[in-house]
């Protein structure tokens, strides 16, 4: 079906201003006790990519596409310690985009656990992804409440804790949600001391909340390793994107009693930063395609049967394909780069039985899916 053509959005780059906002307005909420929930299976495998890897450098992927069956990727382990509730709390509100991963994630476990899930949603570009995400979300039984911009969520968001919903952060990343990736750094360290694949050189990770980047990056520092964890940037500002992630990562550093160091060389001297930013892969911005993304996502599935979503993942991979081809020619003898695949590869199918169909979503929903060249023809 055609996509929706009427865009109400306020500029992109509000997305990760306002997830900002979000941490400092609702700073003093409880995220839950210490002690996680299991809702994911561990350890995810580590995969070598042959067809992929080069004289001088090889490609792995750590494969948290499978943390669940029905619904994985990389809000599981977040979601594992954000939904450890106290007695008595049984209604969430969170944010995101209308096709988020997250609130669907939210949507699914929560309601496992039998609570009342809602999610705040703003508008993003169309993309048949996107809707199948916004109604699997409502099938799951998120109840949505839709807003016409960025800018209105806060408002929305104190309303819903008004009314006695406890706030889910945006992509789970709090503190407290970021240390389930601090867990993944201990999980792949233990992997790598098993002998089932090589210290990474660098870890490559979609960056767009921060959380996973940022608990990863934690881990790896205190685990000693020498991986330096690259985020690929998929939303704006770069700036705040880069500013918020390692806020967060050094906040994760200090729960865990140690300091976030550089990545050191075997004398011990200070070589590269331990979480760095790329935003080479970004394109127009959040939730739109990127022509490398597109690349990656052929070059994945052709020769890696990886399956990537076009917006967020397949710019991630895009910039592992890059770091490795730089590597060729025995320039980086040696080296190992890893791409932590954060998409859930269950299919969709499953989530989408018994979720409404395009045309039974309320209009409200549906509008929030607009079509980018409408969007640019209302600016112009």
């Amino acid at each position: 079906m055609n996509p929706p053509s009427r865009a109400f959005l306020t500029p992109e780059a509000d997305f990760q201003g306002a997830s900002s906002g979000f941490q400092k307005e609702f700073r003093g909420v409880d995220h839950g006790p210490g002690r996680p929930l299991r809702l994911g299976s561990y350890p995810t495998p580590v995969q070598h990519l042959p067809t992929l890897s080069t004289r001088g450098c090889e490609l792995w992927v750590k494969r948290d596409d499978q943390t669940h069956p029905d619904c994985g990727g990389s809000k599981v382990r977040k979601l594992e310690r954000l939904l450890a509730l106290r007695p008595g709390s049984r209604r969430l509100v969170t944010v995101g985009a209308a096709g988020s991963h997250h609130v669907l994630a939210t949507a699914y476990f929560g309601r496992r656990l039998g609570l009342d899930v809602e999610g705040v949603l703003f508008p993003q570009p169309w993309t048949e992804h996107a809707l199948e995400v916004l109604r699997a979300a409502i099938g799951a039984g998120l109840r949505a409440w839709p807003v016409r911009s960025v800018a209105s969520v806060p408002l929305a968001v104190a309303r819903r804790m008004a009314r006695g919903c406890r706030f889910i952060p945006p992509g789970g990343s709090s503190v407290a949600g970021s240390m389930g990736y601090v867990d993944a750094a201990r999980e792949l360290a233990a992997q790598v001391r098993s002998g089932l694949m090589p210290e990474p050189d660098t870890c490559v990770v979609a960056l767009g909340s921060g959380g996973t980047a940022a608990g990863l990056a934690a881990g790896f520092t205190a685990e000693g390793m020498k991986t330096q964890v690259v985020g690929v940037c998929v939303v704006r500002p770069v700036w705040l994107v880069r500013l918020v992630a390692s806020r967060l990562a050094h906040a994760c550093a200090r729960r865990l009693g140690v300091r976030l160091t550089a990545v050191q060389s075997a004398e011990g001297r200070p070589t590269r930063s331990r979480l760095a930013v790329d935003d080479r892969f970004l394109g127009a911005g959040y939730g739109h395609e990127s022509p490398e993304g597109r690349a990656a996502l052929r070059v994945a599935e052709a020769k890696a049967a990886i399956v990537l979503d076009p917006t967020y993942t397949a710019k991630a991979f895009a910039c592992a394909l890059s770091l490795v081809g730089a590597s060729a020619g025995g320039a980086g003898e040696g080296r190992c780069i890893l791409y932590w695949h954060t998409l859930s590869s269950s299919p969709m199918s499953r989530l989408l039985e018994g979720a409404p169909a395009e045309d039974a979503l309320d209009p409200a929903l549906r509008r929030l899916l607009f079509h980018p060249q409408a969007r640019s023809r209302g600016a112009a």
